[in-house]
């Protein structure tokens, strides 16, 4: 059995590598059980983190605290954990059975122990029957399987994932993150994910952490920080994003604000939600493409704007057209439901079309 889940907390943790900045004073609870993915481009601190998590770098500053132990100071082999790397480490002369028990066999376990772990770990990770295999006559997808049977066999009390798919295919890629989600899921590990794919961060997580150079930017569940991101940064990075530059009117939270745009010498009126931290003055909002409908006729809508279609492409479930704003140097992006439209609905190159959005799709940012 898999250990009592635990929380992990990481107290004002910074790290420096002469005077690169990789991780800025960070404090960061992740409950027991959880699974919370660190993501963000390459340089911007994750892998800095899991590395300080396992004992593989010393913190400048800070404390990390699994359960109520102080562990900054412990070696990694002392601190509970299962690791899983990107490029599998499995050991290439042994069999998947001996592969998994590795564990097992430095901590001098009894050999009946070891066969049952490692079939309970088989049965765990649905490859049974593998055991006399070697790691080069499994798939990709098998592999990392048996990586992740690996890490759990010693009954660690955190799981630590280092980008553990980034060597799959897309198809297979998609299949174990269900898997993955279903296997944490099932023992309750808490876990760290570190990860640069959005789509796989906001499948897989309870709570998702956006870094930039070194710094903790959201922290939220999925929905939040796809639906409500605070920055221009995190709007873009969660997915493709349509932003527009204006000036808020208007006082009191809770209020929707006017938000004023101009392009060229006309001036559109629209609303927004205003943040409880938000002053009026120039300000720049964010819309998802799929939040934005598209019509031929006018809608009653308070925000819409008028456009002409330049751009269209069939994603299989969507319709992705591309919207020139008179006036915007920069043209908007919808996402329109296929299942929605008939093939003699789909908009046509050079339409004029009306582009409008509720207003709490609308998202004010903080930059």
């Amino acid at each position: 059995m898999i250990r009592q889940s635990v929380n992990l907390r990481l107290d004002g943790l910074s790290k420096r590598y002469g005077d690169v900045q990789a991780l800025a004073p960070s404090t960061l609870e992740i409950p027991a059980g959880k699974l919370v993915s660190l993501l963000g481009p390459s340089g911007c601190g994750k892998t800095t983190t899991l590395r300080v998590v396992a004992g593989f770098e010393v913190p400048d500053t800070g404390s990390v605290i699994i359960g109520d132990v102080d562990v900054t100071t412990m070696p990694t082999n002392k601190r509970g954990l299962g690791m899983v790397f990107q490029n599998y480490s499995l050991f290439p002369h042994m069999t998947v059975s001996e592969n998994i028990a590795f564990g097992l066999r430095m901590r001098k376990a009894a050999d009946g122990e070891i066969k049952q772990r490692v079939g309970e770990m088989l049965d765990l990770v649905q490859l049974p029957g593998v055991e006399q295999r070697f790691p080069n006559q499994l798939s990709g997808g098998q592999q990392q399987r048996i990586a992740l049977a690996r890490s759990l066999v010693t009954n660690p009390s955190i799981l630590l994932l280092d980008e553990p798919l980034g060597a799959l295919d897309k198809n297979l890629r998609e299949t174990m993150q269900f898997e993955l989600r279903r296997i944490q899921n099932q023992l309750g590990i808490t876990t760290i994910l570190v990860t640069h794919d959005q789509e796989e961060a906001l499948t897989l997580s309870d709570q998702v952490v956006v870094m930039k150079e070194g710094e903790l930017l959201q922290i939220g569940t999925p929905s939040e920080v796809y639906e409500s991101p605070k920055t221009q940064f995190v709007s873009e990075f969660l997915g493709t994003a349509n932003l527009f530059d204006g000036e808020t009117v208007g006082s009191g939270a809770g209020q929707d604000w006017d938000f004023i745009l101009k392009y060229q010498d006309k001036v559109t009126t629209l609303k927004v939600q205003a943040r409880d931290d938000a002053s009026p003055g120039p300000a720049k909002i964010a819309i998802r493409p799929e939040k934005l409908s598209l019509t031929r006729s006018e809608p009653e809508s308070v925000n819409q704007l008028n456009g002409v279609i330049r751009g269209h492409v069939f994603r299989g479930s969507y319709h992705a057209y591309e919207v020139e704003i008179p006036g915007r140097p920069t043209a908007i992006f919808v996402y329109d439901q296929a299942a929605n439209r008939s093939t003699s609905s789909v908009m046509k190159l050079n339409e004029n079309v009306y582009v409008s959005w509720k207003i709490e799709n609308a998202v004010l940012l903080k930059d």
